[in-house]
């Protein structure tokens, strides 16, 4: 299916980018106005972009359907100051209470049943009930157009973080990302959680190179059993593996011995165990069993 979004209207460009850009994290943001109006309000058009400086970018866009503009972005134009404050899980339904279009002036901390705490170095407050909140001031508002769906890149430096003891490591020098259930927005009225049953790890490439996927054997390579994620795994080492003379391993042994007149079979066999080993995450064993038919 081609879509061009040229052709539909602004309503469905929404949904279907909203749909396929996903999970976005949401920036709970508090702001205040010239007379001292605080407001509260989600947006899920967020993320981080730069660490040094630490900017993050929010963006409050212009009501689709009719395209008015959002207070909170009046409100970051007459006092460029906004407290982020991340959510969880256990937030997530106060957090959209908050969302709803209540007349200006309102205290949407009130509504949705939040606390305001004092911020140390912005005017606006922060939310209690977060358990990161990051203080900023607002160093750039920059539109992306005129019409209803338009963003407002709204560009922030990080000043000052608050963040709850209890979601810290054992050591108390980092977040621990199982402690902290953050929520993400997806299209429609979809959201996701994480927790510890949908964490995985990713062995992150730094200063030293990978082989490759073309580095692979044809036979690993175009595999009918491994997947592409599978291959990655085993591309991602530093040097290609040799055989380890001191592994051994009882289900490898029955399978060269159980299959070796048939090699066909065998590797198909030897691929079905590397792909269980990798999908546990246990990439040099996989390679060992690999290389055994080699």
């Amino acid at each position: 299916m081609i879509i061009d979004l040229s052709d539909i209207n602004p309503m469905q460009k929404q949904q279907w980018l909203q749909h396929a850009v996903a999970p976005r994290p949401v920036c709970f943001a508090s702001t205040i106005d010239k007379e001292g109006n605080v407001n509260l309000s989600p947006f899920s058009f967020f993320n981080l972009f730069s660490s040094n400086p630490p900017i993050v970018v929010f963006s409050p866009a212009r009501r689709v359907r009719d395209n008015t503009t959002k207070h909170t972005l009046q409100n970051v134009l007459d006092v460029p100051e906004v407290v982020i404050n991340i959510v969880d899980y256990e937030m997530v339904q106060q957090v959209s209470l908050a969302s709803c279009e209540f007349p200006k002036g309102t205290n949407e901390f009130i509504k949705a049943g939040f606390t305001e705490e004092a911020a140390t170095l912005v005017k606006p407050p922060m939310v209690k009930e977060s358990k990161v909140k990051m203080e900023c001031k607002v160093i750039e508002v920059k539109p992306l157009g005129t019409e209803g769906g338009a963003g407002n890149l709204v560009i922030c430096e990080v000043l000052r973080m608050h963040v709850d003891e209890s979601i810290l490591n054992t050591e108390g020098t980092m977040i621990d990302q199982r402690k902290l259930q953050h929520i993400a927005r997806l299209g429609g009225d979809w959201y996701c959680k994480v927790d510890e049953h949908s964490l995985f790890h990713v062995a992150k490439p730094n200063t030293q190179l990978g082989i490759g996927i073309d580095a692979l054997p044809d036979t690993i390579r175009n595999s009918s059993i491994l997947t592409g994620n599978n291959l990655g795994q085993l591309a991602n080492v530093h040097d290609y593996p040799v055989v380890d003379a001191t592994f051994e391993d009882e289900r490898l042994k029955n399978i060269i011995q159980y299959f070796s007149i048939n090699p066909d079979e065998m590797d198909k066999e030897l691929h079905r165990y590397a792909k269980e080993l990798l999908d546990a995450g246990k990439v040099n064993e996989a390679w060992q069993v690999l290389l055994a038919d080699s």
